[in-house]
């Protein structure tokens, strides 16, 4: 471990795990490790990145026991089979010197000692060896006489020793939890025996056995008596017992209980020699799941307050967001919040663990990740650079009352644990507004605020849902029942708690929620306090769906969250409901799917196997389990097949938005008759643009207006309402809306791709789910002159429609009047669910949602008196120029999509995949450009330039093998993402090549070299007569020259890859390129030396030709033609 801010991590090179046995770290910058394949591994911290220089492999012993002396190089290895070898830690190879079981023991011992557990040479003397065998002897070895200088006998067996810093006596801890203390003078039987932990029994009797005590080190004061402290040991009387930390100072025993298993621990001294005081100041434990620091300078031993995010996975990890380039302020005033909120009993000192060194290069930008946990809790991590600290801690489940054991099932009966499981999150760091969802139907709204208050929740219950009634035999005065609005209007109490909807088991329950908001004041501390809570209710017995989508507008005042069902819109300003309307009632008239709304209580397998409402099982599914298409597949129904009758959609808001003086204020019900009288003439609104003329560039123009024949007027009688179909356009942007056609027609002429990539066919569905939302200035119709406030809605059919949102004009009419919401009635479709939104003005430029610059909502002012919002609109309205002003990015699972607006025109579209589909796509800024990051679930990371979707890369970075790494994936600005590669570790990644460059500096160093401190001087008296420390030449005994070279058979050398890593990384250097220059200079003159034999060779045979040739013509120079 490094100081705080500087953190690394590494893995062994095989399957191996780590060994319980204590790493050594040298002094020259190296570690020494064992893992459980009974392989040595020597590491160099030195570097960047630590890497694995040597490696030793036994191929006929198991080690046991590892023990480096201090300035030593030789590291001595116990095995299971009782022998003792030497290990030269600069060569890594055995020494020939090898301390055999059978020569340490005496010859008269009929029975192994067992495995080595301990190993250590003496203060005194470092030519001594004391060795400890399982079975309770230890044997104290003379190094250079090889033979044993006395034997100590136990009848329990030994588990660990530790030596006193005179070297005069050591201590074993054994196995019935009892403490001996010998002297080597007399080691017949021990010079002290205790039972820390257990019963005091008369005199003459011994003591009752208590536990193991694993491990026990005996650290000496000079001021002081000396430290005893151990692990385990506790009595047999109470089971169940934690594991435990004992510390014995003189007469008081404090015992420390952990919430983990303790795998190892540390006393950290003043000095590194063994044969001086040792005066401890702390003590590091380290957990299974933590590391603490026990403060021994205080007489209450508190612990050091841990600057490492070692709890992150106090509670598993649900969800995840990452936010880079944050407002700088943010990080600090996390900070001072969360330092607020820590727990009271610290150590007042400061971490005592400082070595390395870390920086952040060329980095200045801030980044943040929060993670959302299955208790409901949430943090926020300082994520800048290379660290990884936590900041603030927000529990979620403090807005809602404690679930009693008797009455969980009345409430809680959708989710089978983990109620408060955080399933989404939504932060806007300019106006510091946070908004969470949570698996059981919830929504809740914090501000930031610096002050505490106290004050009641208020909460909305919303009723959303999708009913179907038989339409074939009407009752002409049936009227359509609609819900009761009043449980929509805000209230600072919660209504799940009464009793009258759910008297006893077994009766329907309806209009109740899933949790109960505290109906009584609450005390909020600063830092991030609950606003509004949104609950969904039961709806005639079934739980409500999940949210799947989640966006807020902290300059609009509106909160959209949307499932399975439908649309909900809320005014988190006036605490009031704005829109709560089923996904079909969206498309009003113009639906561009002939589809037939089907009841999910007319299907009760829908909610039993509906993913949503698993609980947090599902977070963590098996690894085998079919990876299928995001939303469409999660909520697939079954292949039951769908009745030709056209049923009626039913929600709180269906049908025209028409304000009634009835509903509370800001909030519109709209309503629509269940059925149509046989000779009613229908007539087509043509108010929204869409319906009564062709929006499409290549479609013919149709009449607005236009009336039906009876025949017509017959068939939509007796089927209802049908939604038309639409063809692709050549611009691929906009959809023919016609007139209203029967079922029949409307399969007929459906559009013919697929508009699913789900497993089954998405046509005998009527369940369309709101998978993306998003806030902007934008154009709401086709052919607007102005921007306005907009919705983008997505749903997992790949339709887009635009809400508009018609806010009042100034800021004190907005605390008053209320916002009306709008279908506008333009559809925009795509392959696949869509998954994210973005707009760019017509430079291409990145255009920011607007958003209100934070204030604290608890500051008052006496001066100032009327509090007026301060927004920042990332857009001018005062643009009179013709043309398309705005580029809209729509991505789905399939696609990618850029239209400009208002004229609605697709410029751009890419199939992004057709085999596979996108889990997590984002529109992020690198290098203060814009470009589309998608993460496939093929592993495929791709990025594509805006707004030309050109592909700048694509890579096979990580197939997906588990929804873990699907559910926590997440883009950022500057070319990051991570993900949660474990239960307990997060990921971080990187596709920018300016970062890339950068990691090295920004990595730091795990090893700073310090100067050795001096030994003490121990006096000449002392020297004389309390003996000092003796050196030998370890050399010379365990040198090859002395002791030989060990069997080949007994451990294999492995050359490890830090030494090539450093090669490459000198490669890269000056050393490399003169490296390269050399081997290029030897490599032409070569191949210049072969050339020089070459023409060497061909002057000897022209010349041997031209010899030849002379001869040849010497002989026949005299002869005639005819003598030939």
């Amino acid at each position: 471990m490094c100081k705080p801010g500087k953190q690394d991590h590494t893995q062994l090179p095989s399957m191996a795990s780590a060994s319980a046995l204590a790493p050594r770290i040298l002094p020259c910058g190296a570690l020494v490790s064992a893992s459980s394949d009974d392989t040595l591994h020597l590491w160099n911290l030195r570097q960047k990145r630590p890497a694995i220089l040597h490696s030793l492999k036994f191929n006929r012993e198991r080690i046991t026991y590892c023990h480096l002396p201090f300035q030593s190089k030789w590291l001595y290895v116990g095995t299971e089979r009782g022998n003792t070898h030497i290990v030269n830690i600069e060569s890594f190879i055995l020494s020939g010197y090898v301390i055999m079981w059978n020569k340490a023991i005496e010859l008269s011992t009929k029975t192994h000692p067992g495995p080595v557990v301990h190993l250590s040479d003496s203060p005194r003397d470092e030519g001594k060896l004391l060795i400890g065998y399982e079975n309770g002897t230890v044997v104290f070895w003379d190094l250079k006489s090889k033979r044993a200088e006395l034997r100590v006998y136990y009848d329990e067996a030994i588990h660990s020793i530790d030596w006193h810093h005179e070297g005069k006596q050591f201590m074993c801890s054994h196995s019935d939890g009892s403490l001996t203390l010998w002297n080597l003078k007399s080691p017949s039987r021990p010079f002290q025996t205790t039972v820390p932990h257990g019963k005091s029994q008369r005199e003459g009797r011994k003591s009752e056995p208590c536990k193991p005590i694993l491990k026990v080190e005996y650290k000496t004061c000079r001021n002081s008596e000396p430290f005893i402290i151990f692990s385990g040991g506790l009595s047999y009387d109470k089971a169940c017992r934690r594991p435990s930390l004992t510390i014995m100072h003189g007469k008081a025993i404090t015992v420390l209980e952990m919430d983990h298993p303790i795998v190892e621990f540390l006393t950290l001294c003043d000095t590194p020699y063994p044969n001086e005081f040792q005066e401890p100041y702390a003590v590091a434990v380290l957990l299974e799941k933590d590391l603490i620091l026990v403060d021994l300078t205080q007489t209450n031993f508190p612990i050091f307050e841990n600057p490492y995010p070692m709890d992150i996975h106090e509670s598993p990890v649900t969800c995840t967001a990452y936010f880079a380039d944050c407002p700088p302020d943010l990080i600090l005033v996390l900070y001072s919040i969360g330092v607020k909120h820590k727990k009271q009993g610290y150590s007042n000192k400061e971490w005592p663990v400082n070595g390395g060194a870390w920086n952040l290069g060329a980095q200045t930008y801030p980044e943040i990740i929060i993670t959302g946990h299955a208790d409901g809790s949430i943090k926020f991590w300082d994520a800048s650079a290379m660290t990884l600290q936590m900041l603030y801690k927000l529990k979620t489940s403090k807005v809602f009352e404690k679930q009693k054991v008797g009455d969980g099932k009345q409430t809680c009966e959708i989710v089978e644990e983990d109620p408060f499981a955080v399933q989404m999150i939504y932060w806007c760091p300019e106006s510091r507004i946070f908004c969470v969802s949570g698996v059981s139907a919830y929504v809740i709204i914090y501000k930031f605020s610096r002050h505490e208050i106290t004050t009641e929740i208020v909460s909305l219950e919303v009723r959303l849902q999708c009913d179907v009634e038989d339409i074939i035999t009407p009752e002409p005065e049936t009227s359509p029942p609609f819900p009761d609005l009043s449980s929509q209007l805000p209230s600072s109490r919660s209504l799940s708690g009464s009793t009258n909807t759910v008297s006893s088991e077994g009766v329907m329950k309806d209009s109740i929620p899933c949790l109960s908001v505290k109906a009584r004041p609450v005390r909020m501390p600063p830092g991030y306090q609950a606003d509004l809570v949104i609950q969904l209710v039961w709806v005639d017995g079934e739980p409500p769906q999940q949210i799947t989508s989640l966006a807020i507008s902290s300059a609009y005042g509106i909160v959209a969250f949307g499932n399975c069902t439908g649309l909900v819109v809320v005014d988190f300003i006036q605490k009031t409901v704005l829109l709560s309307m089923g996904t079909i009632d969206l498309y009003r008239s113009s639906d561009l799917y002939q589809r037939q709304p089907r009841s999910p209580r007319k299907n009760k397998q829908f909610i039993a196997d509906n993913f949503c409402m698993r609980g947090l099982s599902n977070f963590y599914p098996d690894l085998t389990k079919r990876i299928r298409t995001s939303y469409q597949s999660l909520t697939e129904l079954n292949d039951s097949p769908v009745p030709l009758e056209l049923e009626r959609c039913k929600s709180p808001t269906s049908g025209l938005a028409t304000r009634t003086s009835e509903a509370a204020p800001g909030f519109y019900r709209n309503e629509m008759p269940a059925v149509r009288q046989r000779n009613q003439v229908h007539h087509l609104p043509g108010e929204d643009h869409v319906n009564g003329h062709c929006t499409s560039p290549t479609s013919q123009s149709c009449s607005s207006g236009k009336r039906l024949s009876s025949a017509d007027v017959s068939k939509v009688n007796r089927w209802g309402p049908g939604r038309p179909p639409f063809r692709k356009a050549q611009s691929a942007a906009c959809m023919e809306i016609s007139l209203p056609v029967t079922t029949e027609e409307a399969r007929e002429n459906s559009y013919n791709r697929s508009r699913s990539s789900s497993i089954s066919s998405i046509d005998k569905d009527s369940k369309e789910a709101v998978t993306a939302l998003y806030f902007m200035e934008s154009f709401a119709r086709k052919n607007d002159s102005t921007v306005s406030p907009c919705l983008f809605v997505g749903t997992s059919l790949g339709m887009v429609l635009l809400i508009s949102l018609n806010l009042p004009p100034s800021d004190e009419q907005r605390f008053t009047e209320p916002v009306m919401v709008l279908p506008s009635g333009a559809f925009l479709s795509l392959k696949g669910a869509v998954l994210t939104f973005s707009c760019m003005d017509r430079t291409g430029s990145l255009m920011q949602p607007p958003y209100e610059v934070w204030r604290d909502p608890n500051y008052t002012d006496e001066n100032e008196k009327t509090w007026k919002r301060k927004l920042v609109m990332n857009y001018s309205t005062s643009s009179q120029e013709t043309g398309d002003h705005q580029y809209t990015i729509i991505c789905s699972e399939k696609q990618a999509k850029v239209f400009s607006l208002p004229s609605q025109t697709c410029l751009y579209v890419h199939n992004i995949t057709e085999t596979s589909f996108i889990l997590q796509a984002e529109v992020v800024v690198m290098c203060s450009s814009a470009c589309l990051a998608c993460f496939c679930a093929n592993g495929h990371i791709m990025i594509m330039s805006l707004p030309s979707l050109r592909p700048m890369l694509d890579v096979n970075y990580l197939p997906l093998t588990d929804m873990r790494i699907a559910r926590t994936f997440c883009f950022t600005n500057e070319g990051q993402a991570l993900y949660l590669v474990s239960p307990t570790e997060i990921q971080r990644l990187t596709y920018s090549q300016e970062m890339c460059d950068n990691i090295q500096d920004m990595l730091g160093d795990l090893f700073t070299p310090i100067e050795t401190p001096e030994a003490q001087n121990r006096g000449f008296l002392k020297g004389l007569f309390g003996g000092s420390g003796q050196t030998f030449d370890r050399e010379e005994l365990f040198g090859e020259a002395t002791a030989g070279k060990a069997s080949r058979s007994l451990a294999q050398h492995i050359p490890g890859p830090g030494s090539i890593e450093g090669m490459k990384g000198a490669a890269g250097g000056v050393m490399g390129e003169l490296t390269r220059a050399r081997i290029a200079l030897d490599e032409r003159g070569q191949r210049l030396g072969e050339l020089e034999e070459k023409t060497a060779g061909m002057m000897t045979s022209a010349e041997a030709f031209s010899k030849h040739a002379h001869e040849l013509m010497l002989k026949y120079k005299d002869k005639k033609w005819y003598q030939f």
